[in-house]
Order: C-alpha cells, then sequence, then structure tokens
C-alpha cells in the first residue's frame, strides 16, 4: 500500500471517529436543548370576577284583609316590624295586611307617631349622615335631592311621618326594588310595592297615628 494512500485511510478512520463522537455527545448531552433559546413560560391569565349581589326574591304574595284584635281606632296604621307587616286597622275588628321591607340592623326606628303630609311622586332628600356615609362605604355621591319618578327611590307615594311638629325624617313609601318587601333593608323607613302604598295613601288620613313595633 502506497503511504498515501495510509494516509488518507487514516485521515478518513479520524473523521469518521470525530463525526460519531458529536453525535454521541449530543445525544448525551442534548444540545439542542440545553443552548437554545427556551420559550417563555405562559403565563396563566388571572381571572377577575365580578361581585354579584344574589337578590333573594320576596314571596309576598300580595295586601289582604285579615282579622285584627286592637284597640286602636280605625284609620290607625301599625307596623310589626318583625312581621314585616303593616296593618290598616279598620271597622269591625279587621285590618287590611300590608307586605312592608323594614330598616337593617342599625337602622331600624321603632315609636309612635302621625301622619302630617302626604305625597304623590315624592322627591328624595337624602339626608346628610346618609350622603356620608354612601361616600364613606362606596365612594359613591348621593345627590341632595332626586326628582319624583320611577327611578325615585321613594316610589309612588309617601306618608310622612312627625312627632308633634319636628320631622321624623322616617316615611312610609312606595319602592323600585319589590324584591325588597319582606326583608330589612331600608335605612329605617317602610316601604311598600307601589301599587300598595298607592292604595294605602288613598286610605290612610291626614293626622293618623302611626306605631311602629
Amino acid at each position: 500500500m502506497k503511504r498515501r494512500d495510509l494516509l488518507l485511510g487514516f485521515a478518513s478512520f479520524i473523521a469518521t471517529g470525530a463525526v460519531a463522537s458529536a453525535a454521541s455527545a449530543s445525544t448525551r448531552f442534548n444540545f439542542s436543548s440545553e443552548f437554545s433559546t427556551p420559550e417563555p413560560a405562559r403565563r396563566r391569565q388571572r381571572v377577575v370576577r365580578k361581585k354579584v349581589r344574589h337578590t333573594r326574591p320576596s314571596t309576598y304574595k300580595g295586601k289582604e284583609l285579615v282579622p285584627y284584635d286592637t284597640i286602636e281606632e280605625a284609620g290607625t296604621i301599625i307596623v310589626d316590624t318583625s312581621d314585616r307587616a303593616l296593618y290598616l286597622v279598620m271597622d269591625d275588628g279587621m285590618a287590611m295586611k300590608y307586605g312592608v321591607g323594614v330598616g337593617r340592623a342599625g337602622f331600624a326606628w321603632k315609636g309612635a307617631a302621625h301622619i302630617k303630609r302626604k305625597a304623590v311622586w315624592p322627591a328624595w332628600y337624602p339626608t346628610e349622615n346618609m350622603r356620608r356615609r354612601e361616600w364613606k362605604k362606596n365612594r359613591r355621591r348621593l345627590p341632595k335631592m332626586v326628582k319624583g319618578g320611577p327611578k325615585n327611590p321613594l316610589g309612588a307615594r309617601a306618608l310622612y311621618l312627625y312627632q308633634g311638629n319636628r320631622d321624623t325624617l322616617y316615611r312610609i313609601h312606595g319602592t323600585n326594588n319589590p324584591a325588597s318587601i319582606g326583608h330589612a333593608r331600608s335605612s329605617g323607613c317602610i316601604r311598600l310595592l307601589n301599587e300598595e302604598i298607592i292604595d294605602l295613601h288613598k286610605r290612610a288620613k291626614i293626622g293618623a297615628k302611626v306605631i311602629v313595633t
């Protein structure tokens, strides 16, 4: 064998071994994964869920004439806050019973008063305390006055309760939130369905006694 052929064969052997070694090293160390730029990790998107206020619907079926034993005279309004009911005393031991919404914990009012004024689609004047409380709790500014209408919280009618000549700031009024009837959600006032405050507004007399228990 010529010296030249011998050298070529030796060079070919060296090259083949080098390629094999490189392939083996690549298999052992996984060069492609070790030194290639990794894909950025996929971040899970944070799902922000809106708070949903679940409103339990009212089970109230409507006003009804019921037997009612009292020494109070006809025309007196008696509100039983624990029973969520308002009774308009009538003759012959009967009363018209209306379902109502009452003041939530810390806002309920009890006592005796009389109706000094009645209003049709009344305007609403939030008290200073109410406006301050709403701003502190919800960062929402209440207006000083809301005109009467279907969106007004006082609803279709209102009876204004006074003790002597002093306005108690409590009302018997309608509501644009029928689901609140039978529950304690108001800021102390007594609320009825709009169609029923219209009925009570017709029946109740200026000067009538109102007892809230």
